[in-house]
């Protein structure tokens, strides 16, 4: 049989399956957009993109659309010309519950029981109708609710794996709630009655009135929320930035475009929140793979640009330490960064107690006993060199990240930048490319400035060439690289704000040995960053001392 696909939770599922219909919720996130692409207009958000894509690789044939935004419009447009469906339906309902909206979802609700049923070739029938109805049972315990937009079942299943608590997926279409009829009535009186249940459902974001939704997050039960939104949505952006202000619970906030491209980062971000809620489970007491080592442990932090290793003692003293670039595989650069630090100290492998690996790279490698988030690892390593911080701010080569500790040293909350470079060590190796300059020079040249430069563009690619324009126009490197610092410095410092970042400050990774970033973030934030010696091993220090805590 096929099945009948909706997206939204204002879909007349029980009609359908009354004519006989087996119906499924498309949230399904695909590797890329390249069928979607050649179809649409690019600026399309990631659902409406994840949309077309299952239509055009055959995997959907029957669908019943709701105008919710206007994507969705336009997706339906495109179905029109290009979708190769037996059924496509768009219902037409207002953003209201009054009335006139009822009225007008009545007929709709007629137009489309005529259509499907004709497609179908089958009658409504009311007792498949009544028993459609099924009540969505809500969490007896503790649980962590997804609010926002929609979120893929790829996303949510790495939630549910992720979170230490039971997952509550309460974004759009999952959030359906409709009762079921008392008594059987006339057709035409039935549809009245359930266009009134469908509308009367706890609002989504599209309504006119969305007071209903307070209930999603006033339960004794909800310990934390995961809010999703999709790129370029606006509906629940506006939500997130209310809801910030009512929940006491933590709050995570993912964006995604609607791929599984990003998972990475998004699988990070998940972790590290797990981490910050659950810190009593982040390390896994019990046997290590070496239990006659020398009582030393080792922290493997494993970044896109270098591979940084640490080796401590059980006084915490640190016997060794390792920078190398990663190369080409992370497994790689592992091992060959862990035995140049062995070699400095006159160590072997058999000499280490027990390894904790974090970092992107962190679950390629198959050197440690345990991988935690960088997030969780930073924080650590930056509470022990100095338990005064409060806030840590790390830009690697791949990301920029900020986060917040207490005064216990745990995570309380962290922001990342998203998949774009700008802002992070590579980007500014990029520039210092495009400028031929060493990263040495660029990080002092910045600081004898004459003249404002201003590099506008939020993309690497563009701020390169913005930079490229600038040397035409005979604007001196020192201008430049300012411009530059000024840009990565007012990125990092608007992390900083949405983090609600307070003193004291430390600056970690490779990009605190520029001095003229630091100097800029230090001007912007009106605050003396602490920078240690340690600053760009801080990620395998904590490593090390998770390690050493097993």
């Amino acid at each position: 049989m096929s099945v009948t696909h909706y997206i939204c939770k204002y879909t007349p599922v029980e009609l359908l399956e009354a004519f006989g219909g087996e119906c499924a919720i498309l949230n399904h996130m695909p590797d890329n957009f390249d069928l979607s692409d050649q179809v649409s207009h690019l600026n399309l958000c990631g659902f409406g993109k994840a949309l077309l894509e299952a239509v055009m690789e055959g995997s959907v044939k029957e669908l019943v659309l709701v105008n919710c935004c206007d994507t969705i419009r336009s997706a339906y447009d495109v179905l029109l010309e290009y979708g190769k469906l037996d059924f496509l339906f768009m219902l037409d309902i207002l953003h209201t519950g009054g009335e006139c909206s009822r009225e007008r979802t009545s007929r709709e609700l007629k137009r489309l029981a005529k259509a499907y049923g004709e497609y179908k070739g089958t009658q409504f029938d009311y007792k498949k109708f009544a028993a459609a109805f099924a009540p969505r049972p809500r969490p007896d315990g503790p649980y962590i609710s997804v609010l926002g937009g929609r979120v893929g079942d790829e996303l949510f299943a790495m939630m549910e794996k992720t979170m230490p608590m039971q997952v509550q997926n309460d974004t759009c279409a999952n959030n359906r709630s409709v009762s079921a009829p008392e008594a059987e009535l006339p057709f035409d009186e039935l549809m009245d009655w359930y266009a009134g249940e469908l509308l009367g459902q706890m609002p989504c974001m599209r309504m006119t009135d969305i007071t209903g939704r307070k209930q999603l997050y006033n339960d004794p039960n909800l310990k934390a929320v995961i809010y999703h939104t999709v790129k370029f949505c606006d509906y629940y952006g506006f939500e997130y930035s209310d809801l910030r202000r009512q929940v006491t619970v933590p709050l995570l906030k993912l964006e995604s475009d609607y791929t599984i491209q990003s998972s990475g980062q998004l699988l990070t971000r998940l972790e590290a929140f797990a981490e910050s809620i659950a810190p009593e489970k982040t390390i896994r007491k019990g046997k290590t793979r070496n239990m006659n080592g020398k009582g030393l442990y080792a922290g493997i932090d494993s970044g896109s640009t270098s591979t940084d290793v640490v080796i401590l003692d059980k006084d915490r003293n640190i016997v060794a330490q390792a920078i190398l670039p990663t190369g080409a595989g992370a497994a790689a650069g592992a091992d060959r960064a862990l035995d140049e630090a062995l070699r400095q100290a006159g160590l072997t492998r058999d000499d280490i107690t027990a390894t904790v690996t974090t970092g992107y790279g962190r679950t390629a490698i198959d050197l440690g006993d345990q991988s935690i988030t960088e997030i969780t690892c930073h924080a650590k390593g930056a509470f022990f060199l100095d338990p005064t911080v409060r806030t840590i701010i790390d830009i690697g080569g791949q990301d920029s990240k900020v986060i917040r500790i207490d005064d216990a040293g745990n995570v309380v909350n962290f922001v990342m930048n998203d998949k774009c470079a700008a802002g992070t060590g590579r980007f500014l190796e990029l520039m210092a490319r495009t400028l031929e300059i060493s990263l040495e020079e660029m990080s002092d040249i910045g600081l004898d400035w004459k003249e404002d430069v201003t590099i506008s563009s939020m993309c690497t690619v563009f701020a390169e060439s913005e930079v490229v324009s600038l040397i035409a126009q005979n604007r001196t490197p020192a201008d430049i690289v300012h411009g530059l610092n000024r840009s990565v410095a007012t990125k990092t410092c608007s992390l900083c704000r949405r983090v609600k970042g307070e003193e004291n400050y430390m600056m970690t990774g490779g990009v605190s040995k520029n001095k003229g970033v630091v100097a800029e973030i230090e001007k912007i934030l009106g605050v003396k960053l602490h920078i240690s010696e340690k600053a760009q091993l801080n990620g395998a220090l904590g490593a090390a001392l998770f390690a050493l805590e097993m």
